[in-house]
Parts: structure tokens; sequence; C-alpha cells
């Protein structure tokens, strides 16, 4: 008889050790999904990048608080224009305004003439203004909302269109009669109630335009039904009209929505400069691209049906400030080329960002 003797059972293998690494490629899979957080923590990156080269005398001036509070001059018409795209691009099927420069300046001038030539007070003027934005906005969203033409080509035609008409209202001329100047007013740095001594002086127009107008966007897009229909037509067109929204007068709407903050940039800007100029919207390089990129990059999917504002606002303080610490960097014009440099690195690093967010499936806000 054999004995049978069973086999000496093995020792447990030990447990792995876990994955430190792990946890660190979720976090940095969370940041690169999340523009806003990922915008945020660029943010903080810049800002701390050029303080340490200005204390270290790489700046050509300093660059400290009162230094970006007086950038945020800049940060009104971008933010504001970065909005009108966001609006049109949420909307989807190709939505885009390449026109908003032309408005700005055809609107501008609207503005110029009634208090520089027509002697209105200036809050008439403002409101007409706003019409005057919303009607030339009313043009692009009866072309693509109603009579379908793209929205890249009738956008290009009416930014020559308004850009023409701009430029012949005064013979090519700014308006700068004592009226219009005394509209700087508008835009003169104020100090914080309570706060005058310890913050920094703040550009008039970012509590009276900015503030206003970006909480207003927010809760159209975030609280209203409106907000929902956008995004719906955005994500899927077909599938919004199945369910009884109406697709083309909501997409119109987007289209005047971007004609009017298109408005409020043309008086910030006849304010800004004392004169109300034909080419204020479209000289250089035009404030459409600048625009489309900050919105592009503070997550607003180019398909359609994603974005968020609070994206938008963070990419804008990021595109201001940046340029803000290039322009200390180089002397001369070196820093104004080194700024459109940046821009389209930006607007390259945002589509690669929106790709990367797609690819996951989390969206690109």
């Amino acid at each position: 008889m054999t004995t049978q003797t069973s086999a000496p059972e093995r020792p447990a293998a030990p447990s792995p050790a876990p994955d430190r690494q792990s946890g660190w490629r979720r976090l940095v899979d969370l940041v690169l999904a999340d523009r806003v957080a990922l915008l945020s923590v660029l943010l903080i990156i810049v800002l701390v990048y050029f303080w340490v080269m200005g204390r270290q005398g790489y700046l050509v001036a300093p660059y400290d608080v009162d230094y970006l509070a007086s950038a945020l001059e800049t940060l009104v018409p971008l933010c504001l224009l970065a909005l009108a795209e966001f609006v049109v691009i949420v909307s989807g099927r190709g939505g885009i305004d390449l026109s908003v420069g032309s408005i700005v300046s055809l609107s501008g001038m609207a503005f110029g003439a009634m208090v520089g030539l027509w002697g209105w007070p200036v809050l008439p003027a403002l409101l007409v203004t706003l019409l005057v934005g919303a009607a030339l906005g009313a043009v692009n969203g009866v072309l693509i909302a109603y009579l379908g033409f793209p929205a890249l080509i009738a956008t290009l035609a009416t930014f020559y269109a308004f850009g023409a008409i701009a430029l012949m209202s005064h013979d090519n001329a700014p308006i700068s009669t004592p009226p219009i100047q005394d509209v700087h007013s508008l835009t003169q740095s104020v100090s914080l109630p309570l706060l005058g001594d310890v913050a920094p002086d703040l550009p008039l127009q970012v509590l009276t335009f900015l503030l206003p107008v970006v909480l207003l966007v927010w809760l159209v897009v975030n609280r209203s039904s409106y907000g929902r229909r956008l995004y719906a037509i955005g994500t899927n067109d077909v599938a919004a009209r199945f369910a009884n929204i109406p697709v083309r007068r909501t997409r119109f709407l987007a289209y005047v929505a971007s004609g009017l903050l298109s408005g409020v940039v043309g008086v910030v800007t006849v304010a800004q400069f004392a004169s109300a100029r034909p080419d204020a919207g479209s000289a250089g390089t035009g404030m459409a691209l600048p625009a489309i990129t900050i919105a592009v990059l503070g997550g607003v999917a180019i398909s359609g049906g994603i974005g968020r504002v609070t994206g938008v606002i963070i990419a804008a303080l990021l595109v201001v400030w940046l340029n803000a610490g290039i322009l200390l960097a180089f002397e001369g014009s070196d820093g104004s080329q080194f700024q459109l440099f940046a821009l389209g690195a930006l607007l390259v690093l945002s589509a690669l960002l929106n790709a990367y967010s797609v690819r996951r499936g989390r969206g690109a806000g």
C-alpha cells in the first residue's frame, strides 16, 4: 500500500505594492480632461514664471499686481468677443462669426456719430448702438439659420461688407470731437470701495461692462431654457428638431447675441481710444481671430454643443496676462511679434486638448 503525501503548500505571493504613479496619472488625466482646471494651472504657471523673471531683472518693468490690473483693459474687448464666439460655436453646424471685428467698427462709428456729431446723450446712444450690433448679427443669423449659408462664408462676406460700410460712413476718418473724448471717462481706472489702499486700481469697464455681461451670459446659457436649447441643437440639431426645438430660431438668436456683444465692444473701444475709429475692430490681425482662439482654448468644441463660460473667462485671462508678460520680456516691436507666435501656439494647444478630450469621451469642457 502506497501512502500519498500532499504536496507542500506554496507560500502566498506577496500582494503587489500600490502603484504610486497611478495616482499621479489619474491626477494628470483629470487635469487634462477638465479644461477649467488645466487653464487654472497654466495661468498660475504663467504668473509665477513672469514674476520670477521680473524679480531677477529679466523684464523691462515689474510684473506686479498693478501691471496685471492695468492689463485688464485689454481683457474687456477680447473676453466679450470670445463670449460672442462661444455662443455661435456652441450652436453647432460649423458655427463661427468672422464678422465680429467689423461689427465692432461699424457699431462704434454709429455710437461716435450719435454722441460726437449729433449730440446725443451717452445712455440713449449706447442703447441704440446695442440695437445696431444686434441688427448686424441678425443679418448673419438670417443668412446662416434661414437661408442655409455656411457660417464661414456668410460671416466672411459680412466681415467685408460691414467693414466697408464703417470705412465709408465718415470718409475713412475717425470721429474725435470733444463729446467723444469725454466718453473716455468710462474707462478710467478706479479704486475699489473699502479696498482702495490694498487693492490695485481697476479699469472701470471691468466693473461696468465686463462683469455684468459675463453674469448675464452665464445666466442665459446655464439657467434658461434658451441655453438648454442652444446646447441641444449644437449637439445634434436633427434630434433637437424631433424634440420640437425651434432649431432655426435658436441658431438665429445666437448670431443676434454675437452681434449684440460686438456692439458692446464697439462702445468700449470708442471709450478706450477716445475716438470712434472705422478700423477699430479690423486693424492688424483684427479682433475675430484672437476671440476664436480664446473660445477654443477655453474648451469650446468647434463641432458645437460643448463649452463653458468659466473656461472662456480663464482662457481670456491667460492670453491677456501672457501677452502682458511677453511685452515686458522684449524691447521694441519684438514683443508684438512674439505675441502672435504665442497666440498661434495656444490655438494649436487648444486643438490638441480638444482632440484629447473627445478621444477620452469627456467632451472639451
